[in-house]
């Protein structure tokens, strides 16, 4: 063996042995790293078979054991550029599926069984032998079509890798770049280095890409080492920006569009590249055909606005950004629709009775109590009506609980149709109704609710034909002027003057006094 090849093979060997060194150092430590580790653990298996076959295979004399050694090195070698590249896509933040892994796997592993069975169609190598000036272990090669095809595929990844994490170094932290750098230079020497193989610069018969991979494979396992490249890792700011799920605009110091990402370009379709660079309230109003609702000039702090957009409902973060000598601002839109539509069902099942679509008990006393408030600053007359509908068990127990809940809406619908300004109406409980008049005197409340119990009177519920009359009875009462007298207070004197109107007879108003006394 001369001093070249025993000289090839340490440095071959070197590269193998790291290799193996990283990929039981990986394994050891697999449960402290990501999951972006096996990826990065097939990459260096792969590549130390590369590694290894070569070696053996220079030390070689004879054409089969050539040939044998071969095919070991191909079990590695089309397959370790792939898992780098998809090492570096996943390192980037790139999504990657399993359908996209195995579509890329093919191509590889065609280039395994072409090469396997390259005596029976010489696809792969055309001629195969041993170098006939040189002799064992050189060898002496004439490509055939698929090892172009091979070719071409390996350059690319190493290349597509290489281009990735070079488009990054300028937008990742300083802290990263060490990791960076570590990658960078492990793709670019092989392709380096096979690129010189293919122009005729190295030595003939000799593959001089598994000597340099030992300089890949230290810097590799000095960036796990250092830098814990395997458990801590930058996620390309462009990845984040453009798969967030809110829209974010950013803009510089002079109010200027100068970026969005691609859920905001989702937000409002008519946004493109077109528009970086101009004005952001000539952006907004060709948005959305209105003024942007806050003065960015103004902002001096982190402001939260909440605008409607087409049938989406927006939450408006804006904030100002400032570094170094650069200003701006960053706008982000959270789209609060399906939350917002929530919330109005939320509002409406707590505010709304659910079978007659009218106020139920606890928004009345909401509102009742303000608009008392109010009543009582402006030195205005409320009055509560409280009324509820005649023999309505025996309704229910005649005719059944659907008949039932459908006069409690038929009263509720009479009722609504009769509503002035300034009158709040609820369903109270059960056959219970109640309102609350404002500005109203005890004459026109009194006149008001015999309008109500008249109308009910007039207006029979008609259900399969059949008509069911239906009548109910009125109490009512009015604030005397007292500032500490509530709304309670008031619906127990109606509820008073109610049950009198049922001891006299149904169908009827009865009106609390102070005295106690109950009037037409």
């Amino acid at each position: 063996m001369d001093s070249n090849i025993a000289a090839y093979i340490t440095f071959v060997c070197t590269s193998g042995v790291l290799n193996l060194i990283i990929l039981f150092y990986t394994y050891w430590r697999r449960h402290h790293y990501s999951s972006i580790a096996k990826l990065f653990m097939w990459n260096t298996f792969t590549s130390m078979i590369y590694c290894f076959g070569y070696a053996f295979s220079l030390t070689s004399t004879s054409l089969e054991q050539l040939r044998f050694w071969n095919i070991v090195q191909y079990v590695g070698m089309p397959f370790f550029p792939l898992f780098g590249f998809l090492f570096v896509m996943q390192y980037l933040g790139y999504k990657l599926t399993k359908k996209r892994i195995i579509a890329l796997l093919i191509v590889p592993f065609l280039t395994l069984l072409i090469n396997v069975t390259n005596e029976s169609h010489h696809f792969f190598y055309r001629i195969y032998d041993i170098n006939s000036v040189l002799g064992a272990p050189y060898s002496e090669i004439e490509y055939g079509v698929w090892f172009i095809v091979h070719n071409i595929y390996i350059f690319s990844c190493m290349l597509a890798a290489f281009l990735l994490l070079l488009s990054r170094w300028k937008e990742t932290d300083s802290v990263y770049r060490p990791q960076l750098f570590a990658l960078i230079c492990g793709q670019l020497l092989p392709v380096v280095t096979a690129f010189l193989l293919f122009i005729g610069v190295t030595p003939d018969g000799i593959d001089p890409v598994p000597m340099v991979i030992w300089f890949s494979s230290a810097l590799y396992l000095w960036s796990i080492t250092s830098s814990r490249m395997l458990s801590i890792m930058p996620i390309a700011k462009e990845t984040i920006f453009n798969h967030m799920n809110d829209g974010v605009i950013v803009l510089n110091g002079t109010y200027q569009l100068i970026e969005y990402n691609q859920a905001c370009k989702n937000m409002f379709s008519a946004l493109n590249r077109s528009t970086i660079g101009k004005p952001f309230d000539q952006v907004w109003y060709m948005l959305t055909d209105q003024s942007f609702p806050v003065q960015l000039d103004s902002i001096s702090d982190k402001l939260n606005v909440t605008i409607h957009h087409a049938n989406y409902i927006y939450q408006l973060r804006i904030s100002g950004l400032q570094q170094s000598n650069n200003s701006g601002f960053l706008i982000i839109f959270t789209d609060i629709t399906e939350l917002h539509i929530l919330q109005q069902k939320l509002e409406h099942q707590a505010y709304y009775d659910e079978l007659t679509k009218i106020y139920n008990r606890r928004a009345f006393f909401q509102q009742s109590e303000q608009s008392l408030m109010k009543a009582k600053a402006e030195l205005s007359p409320f009055m509560i009506i409280l009324f509820d509908i005649d023999f309505f068990k025996k309704v229910n127990d005649t005719y059944g609980h659907q008949t039932g809940d459908q006069m409690l809406v038929h009263i509720a619908q009479i009722c609504k149709v009769e509503l002035g300004e300034n009158m709040l109406f609820a369903r109270y409980g059960g056959e219970e109704f109640v309102l609350a008049l404002t500005g109203y005197t005890l004459v026109e409340g009194e006149n008001f609710a015999n309008h109500l119990r008249f109308c009910i009177e007039q207006k029979p519920l008609v259900e399969n034909e059949r008509f069911l009359s239906v009548s109910c009875s009125f109490g009512v009462s009015v604030t005397t002027g007292a500032t500490e007298e509530t709304v309670y207070q008031l619906l127990q004197k109606a509820d008073e003057a109610l049950y009198a109107a049922k001891r006299a007879g149904r169908n009827q108003i009865r009106v609390f006094t102070e005295k106690y006394e109950f009037v037409k």
